[in-house]
């Protein structure tokens, strides 16, 4: 299952969050190929249990656990879990994100605001502060942050996600920052739009126009897409890479 030297994954233990389909799942079956222990987590644990399996039987090795990111007990419980299972982390995938309000800004109601942001900022955070304390424990590791082209250029009725997209991008920044000399990488990936569920009316919404006029390449990216730019930036081939905000996007951001 290992990849070639520089994208090999051989022994290191990976947590993907938001594994559960989409982007995530993707990402999650792409380290397993190379031969990392993929925790596949999200809230349900029947889903994650599925991707589990699946790599298990092309041959690779995960298994599942439930972690709601926008919940800070189960991010403590899996971090203790960890520690007492595995004793460490080499990788952690921040992936789950939320948006529960699609309109104008100005209506944004409290109940929308906290739960976005407790899921897109808040999880990622306290996800990231937990495992940077178990990395540096055995010589450090890397974390990739999901961001979105839209922490750069804010989507339209999407307010909050803007926000938090964009929180995400200073947010690894940071940590980069602080991190490095723990021997600690933190990156981020912006996907452009990409088919998955969370981007399901945006799709249908784009695809009814011109594709062209907003993404030169001309069409949705896809789940798998995003995981070759994740391999990349988990891996040895990026190891002089920390604090990059590397976009996937089919050209939208220069387009």
């Amino acid at each position: 299952m290992a990849g070639s030297d520089n994208f090999g994954l051989a022994g290191k233990i990976a947590l993907v969050a938001g594994a559960s389909r989409g982007i995530g799942e993707a990402i999650a079956r792409s380290l397993a190929r190379h031969g990392a222990h993929v925790i596949v987590a999200s809230r349900r644990l029947e889903r994650c249990e599925t991707v589990a399996a699946a790599i298990r039987e092309a041959g690779g090795s995960a298994e599942a656990r439930v972690c709601h990111i926008g919940e800070m007990d189960d991010i403590a419980a899996t971090f203790a879990w960890l520690r007492e299972t595995h004793g460490r982390l080499d990788i952690l995938v921040n992936n789950g994100a939320t948006n529960v309000y699609f309109g104008p800004i100005e209506d944004t109601d409290l109940a929308a605001y906290q739960k976005i942001m407790d899921v897109n900022v808040r999880g990622y955070f306290f996800m990231s502060t937990h495992a940077v304390k178990l990395m540096a424990t055995h010589g450090g590791g890397t974390i990739v942050n999901v961001a979105s082209v839209n922490g750069v250029v804010p989507g339209p009725m999407q307010g909050v996600y803007n926000i938090t997209k964009s929180a995400v991008i200073g947010m690894t920044k940071s940590f980069a920052r602080e991190c490095a000399p723990m021997g600690i990488r933190v990156n981020a990936l912006l996907p452009g739009l990409t088919r998955t569920k969370l981007a399901g009316a945006l799709i249908e919404a784009v695809e009814g126009r011109e594709m062209s006029a907003h993404i030169p390449m001309g069409r949705v990216g896809e789940p798998e897409e995003m995981a070759g730019a994740v391999l990349y930036l988990v891996s040895p081939a990026s190891s002089y890479a920390t604090g990059v905000m590397l976009n996937v996007d089919g050209g939208y951001l220069v387009g």
